[in-house]
């Protein structure tokens, strides 16, 4: 895995961070000043741009798969489900739609996203909707029209940082608070606001996810007013991402800071995690109401316009299908839920039973386990990084998961992110009948993936022998 590392770190340039779990050890990326990591990357035009960790950590396993190595893949966030043949059928209805759509959709794309949002709290117009290939590009662009430096969280998803630094801003690092992902912890943004701009950044954006990637949790709605309420005193817009909103376990859990902060909260979302379309490349922006927003979506259009000209015909018309939410729709992604909780559950327990310490999942199909308490059962092994952790996981088990170096997150920790969407089955069937299955983990390839992952962890809890422990001293 030592050519995955090498893409994945880059030409990145930080200047501090802490860990987010309360010690402060430091990785070869960091160094730390007081309790913020400013990321910058150079944008020469002879620097390459490494490929999406997690993209590139699934091209190997397909590669290792493809050489008849058997990989249990927990390291990639593709939902795993099939597509919903109403859905394929409206996409088949726009087939032939071949000309070219106004920059931000059609105009009856954006009314049915408007209304896919105004169903979820968030009162919403056609001309406040931006829809583009991926929600990616729609965050690339987000970042680039508003003024100033970013907050992240940490850890955060992985192309945050990437886009921001191909931008040629700086990102702000934040660690997350213990009861959640996805949002700095109230108690350190405003300290790591003041030591920024001391180092000289500008923090004028936060970026939120909503619920969270990497660790599957909801950020509540007093843990987001807090956040919100620094935000507002120091004249920050906010980026939310909120492409996991409707795989949340507990739909009443979701709060999207929009709510809080209407006229300063941008939201991007789609279609690629809740109807498991992530390579149809269906995403969303929501600007503000009001004169501002209206300017926000004036920029974006413009560089939509030279970059990605309109999101596709056919995809428009299957996601004003989708958008609406028929009664199908609507079950497909109620089905996905429900699976996606249990397996996220039953993994999340073998992981506790292990004595890992690890947040409940709450959404989607995430987890962010933390080895922490078996660091001298793992030292013993010669294991005391992410990556490490990771590489051993893949080399000695094979199990595929995304070091939490990749998120941001210190390297000397011993967290990983563990995906489990990718074991509902191989085939369309296996996975339509998990989707189905009244008991998803009684299933026979979907058990038989949890005993798997039950005795790698037990393993790597269990005390080394010393012949080993030597052989690593």
């Amino acid at each position: 895995m030592k050519a995955l590392r090498d893409k994945v770190t880059g030409d990145v340039h930080t200047l501090c961070i802490s860990d987010p779990w309360g010690s402060a050890r430091l990785s070869k990326w960091t160094a730390v000043v007081g309790r913020c990591m400013l990321v910058g990357m150079s944008n020469s035009m002879g620097s390459v741009i490494p490929r999406s960790a997690t993209l590139a950590l699934n091209e190997a396993i397909n590669a290792r798969r493809a050489a008849g190595q058997d990989i249990l893949h927990l390291g990639f966030g593709e939902a795993g489900l099939p597509v919903l043949p109403e859905v394929a059928a409206a996409l088949a209805q726009g087939a032939m739609e071949n000309s070219y759509t106004p920059v931000a959709g059609t105009v009856a794309a954006r009314e049915a996203a408007a209304r896919y949002l105004s169903r979820r709290g968030l009162r919403t117009s056609a001309e406040q909707i931006i829809l583009a290939p991926g929600s990616k590009a729609l965050l690339y662009a987000a970042v680039a029209a508003l003024p100033g430096d970013v907050v992240l969280p940490v850890p955060s998803w992985v192309t945050y940082p990437a886009q921001i630094g191909m931008i040629g801003k700086r990102a702000i690092g934040v660690p997350i608070p213990r009861i959640a992902g996805g949002v700095p912890d109230p108690d350190l943004f405003e300290a790591a606001l003041g030591a920024a701009r001391k180092e000289g950044a500008d923090p004028r954006i936060l970026i939120l996810t909503v619920p969270d990637n990497p660790t599957g949790t909801i950020a509540g709605a007093d843990l987001i007013g807090r956040v919100c309420e620094i935000a507002d005193r120091h004249g920050m817009s906010i980026i939310c991402d909120e492409i996991y909103r409707d795989l949340a376990y507990d739909p009443e859990a979701m709060r999207s800071p929009a709510t809080m902060l209407p006229e300063r909260t941008i939201v991007t979302g789609g279609l690629s995690k809740s109807m498991a379309l992530g390579g149809w490349r269906i995403g969303f922006l929501r600007t503000p109401p009001g004169p501002a927003g209206q300017q926000l979506a004036e920029r974006i259009t413009g560089l939509g316009s030279e970059v990605w000209s309109c999101l596709a015909a056919p995809m428009q018309a299957a996601a004003t299908f989708a958008f609406d939410a028929p009664a199908a729709v609507t079950a497909h992604i109620a089905a996905s839920r429900r699976l996606h909780a249990t397996v996220a559950r039953a993994a999340h327990a073998i992981f506790m039973k292990a004595g890992i310490a690890c947040r409940p999942p709450q959404a989607g199909f995430y987890l962010y386990p933390d080895l922490e308490p078996h660091r001298s059962t793992l030292s013993a092994r010669g294991i005391e990084t992410s990556i490490a952790l990771a590489d051993h996981l893949l080399d000695e088990y094979g199990i595929g998961v995304l070091a939490g170096a990749h998120f941001g997150d210190v390297q000397e920790s011993l967290r990983f992110r563990a995906a489990t969407s990718l074991l509902y089955g191989r085939t369309t069937d296996q996975r339509w009948e998990a989707l189905h299955s009244a008991d998803p983990t009684s299933l026979p390839w979907i058990s038989a993936a949890l005993d798997r992952l039950h005795t790698a962890v037990q393993s790597l809890a269990s005390p080394v022998p010393s012949a080993v422990a030597r052989s690593h001293g």
